[in-house]
């Protein structure tokens, strides 16, 4: 269980970094010490996967319907909104992490999503053990 969650906050983790270096309007703040930053990193990857694993199911299942119309794409627009939210949580936990507009956040939701496939199918699978 405890491998799982590792797993989990560092994927998190690794796809939120890309995302601030590809996005200009994706930050981390604060400290430029590399062991801070490495910190910093995961506490967010921690909250961003706690908003993704509480209130994402949440909000899908009360958009469900908009969602069908939409023929998914609103589901681009929730993990936008769920990226504005943790920028959010981050920021009253003083995490220094920070997104921009909306418009960064979209595109965000789309880098961190394609950076979350490829680094799950490289992470070891906790389920195998």
């Amino acid at each position: 269980m405890l491998k799982k969650i590792v797993v989990w906050v560092v994927a998190n983790a690794l796809a939120l970094g890309v995302a601030a270096w590809l996005v200009p309007g994706i930050e981390f703040t604060g400290s430029t010490k590399t062991s801070d930053r490495i910190i910093q990193v995961l506490c967010v990857g921690a909250v961003f996967g706690v908003v993704n694993a509480f209130v994402k199911p949440a909000v899908k299942l009360l958009s469900f319907p908009f969602i069908i119309l939409s023929l998914g794409l609103l589901l681009v627009v929730i993990n936008a909104l769920m990226l504005l939210l943790t920028s959010k949580i981050a920021s009253d936990l003083s995490l220094n992490f920070h997104v921009d507009t909306f418009g960064d956040a979209l595109l965000g939701a789309l880098v961190i999503s394609i950076a979350g496939l490829v680094i799950e199918s490289v992470l070891p699978d906790p389920k195998k053990n």
